[in-house]
């Protein structure tokens, strides 16, 4: 090794680690993407998983959604307060929509956090560490409106074969149980040129699967005031030669347009899955919560897809025991989920988030009446998802290979992967040698209520780019020294939507 190599190495041991702790939505996942790669930028590296706060710059990226989003911080930030006594210089920064509505409150109640920044100026961390060591106390900088589309920084992408793309950031609608729209501000459209650029650089790197992201993704247009921009830019996509898979979260019914699902079903890399949030099937709460459409309307989109794509997988939100509903509407929403046949759901209690409308409405709902609603609409939407899951047996499906998916694989010496419609499967490990972001085809042979087995031996395997591109980030990240951004990547590919416990952001 020669003199500068190993300069090199002591450099690259000796660098500041970080850590990003990310609650909340896809668009945080997607913002920590961003944190990561403005501070490897700054020259920080990733400390080694299962670190648990024991590095120098310890970020959170928080979500002010749940109604005890606040303490889920305080708690965590008060478990980190001795370790920072303990190491001199360890710096603590918190973001994100709670760190948007709280502002001074968080270095109040926390006075050892160093950094106080918002969802519209991530771009400021790196800076903002370094006035703060410089000066020796907190730096709280909120901006009110974007300073820089986040898809502009710098990122830390944790998957090779798949990646989130933000086409616009923020939120025009007022719905009353969500508070988005306050901490994000209105809708802000990313030029189509830019978003196509990304995912063509990103198809160059190996990247195969793209996810289109937005807080109303299918609303995109708006802002340039074209209303068929987004199918266009799904048709516009499937002209890149390379990119096998575009998905898009989260659209709203009320901008569901017919040209839309002419370009699902008319784009061969657009997959046939919808995740749409219905929130409620009752036209009652729907006008309570600000929906813009109604039950018939909700389901005649439904109607449309499956008429449209008839193989496709649609999974949705829904929100139980919003104040003033009553057995009635709860039974609307159950005759909703009868009708669409939601593939999963997302099932939350409804919690209060702090400055929504909802929050004050009168007739808020006993914790034991929406605790039984809850169980049994959880009840219904198993029986579905496994009655929908077992007409997938005895198809074939091409599986994209997918990494850390499944936590028997290696007990059950299978191997994970997701179907065209993003349901998760488990397969035989072949004899040879296949890599997240390769393609295999199966049989499906067995259908539990929330992932598919193919147990015969794998009908064919087809080695990718995507493939390669993770070969070749495995092998550079073996050649860095011991310590230095080690653990393999965990965000990807969408998560699959089950059926979920508690609260979270539905604000769709």
């Amino acid at each position: 090794m020669s003199s500068s190599d190993r300069s090199h190495a002591v450099d690259v041991q000796d660098a500041k680690t970080y850590e990003v702790r990310t609650y909340g939505c896809q668009m945080n996942v997607h913002d920590s993407e961003r944190l990561s790669g403005l501070l490897e930028g700054a020259g920080y590296v990733r400390a080694p998983e299962g670190s648990d706060g024991d590095a120098d710059v310890v970020v959170f990226n928080t979500c002010a959604v749940r109604e005890n989003a606040d303490n889920k911080l305080y708690g965590n930030l008060g478990r980190l307060a001795p370790m920072k006594t303990k190491r001199p210089g360890m710096q603590i920064a918190v973001g994100g929509c709670l760190a948007q509505k709280d502002r001074d409150t968080i270095v109040k109640k926390a006075p050892w956090v160093d950094v106080v920044f918002g969802t519209h100026n991530i771009g400021k961390l790196p800076v903002l560490l370094e006035r703060a060591r410089v000066q020796e106390e907190a730096q709280i900088e909120i901006a009110e409106s974007l300073e820089a589309f986040p898809s502009t920084l710098p990122t830390r992408r944790e998957s090779a074969y798949a990646a989130w793309v933000s086409i616009s950031v923020g939120c025009n609608n007022t719905c009353t149980f969500c508070i988005v729209p306050a901490l994000r501000g209105k809708e802000k459209d990313r030029r189509t040129g830019d978003i196509l650029a990304e995912i063509e650089a990103l198809v160059g790197e190996g990247v195969s699967e793209i996810t289109l992201l937005g807080q109303n993704v299918n609303a995109y247009g708006s802002d340039i005031g074209d209303r068929e921009a987004f199918s266009k830019l799904l048709r516009a996509c499937g002209r890149i030669e390379g990119l096998e898979r575009v998905r898009f979260t989260s659209p709203h019914p009320r901008d569901f347009t017919d040209d839309v699902i002419a370009a699902m079903a008319e784009t061969p890399n657009v997959m046939p899955q919808l995740h749409m949030p219905m929130q409620s099937g009752s036209d009652t709460v729907l006008k309570a919560m600000r929906r813009s459409y109604r039950q018939d309307r909700f389901l005649g989109i439904i109607e449309k897809v499956r008429a449209s794509i008839p193989h496709a997988a649609i999974t949705t939100d829904i929100i139980v025991g919003f104040p003033g509903e009553t057995e009635e509407d709860f039974e609307q929403t159950m005759h909703a989920v009868r009708e669409a046949r939601f593939s999963a759901a997302f099932t939350f209690q409804y919690s209060k988030r702090p400055g929504t409308p909802a929050a004050t409405m009168e007739g808020q709902i006993p914790k034991e009446v929406v605790q039984a609603r809850y169980e049994r609409l959880v009840a219904l939407q198993e029986e579905i998802s496994w009655d929908e899951n077992k007409k997938q047996v005895g198809r074939t499906l091409e599986l994209m290979v997918a990494e850390g998916e499944g936590r028997k694989d290696g007990a059950t010496h299978r191997l994970s992967g997701r179907a065209p419609d993003n349901r998760l499967v488990h397969f035989t490990k072949p004899d040879q040698d296949v890599r997240p972001g390769d393609v295999v085809t199966v049989e499906i042979t067995y259908a539990a209520p929330h992932h598919l087995l193919a147990e015969g031996a794998v009908l064919d395997v087809r080695r990718t780019r995507a493939g390669d591109a993770w070969d070749k980030r495995n092998a550079a990240r073996a050649a860095k020294p011991a310590g230095v951004m080690l653990g393999l990547p965990k965000i990807g590919a969408p998560e699959p939507l089950p059926v979920m416990t508690g609260s979270g952001c539905g604000c769709d």
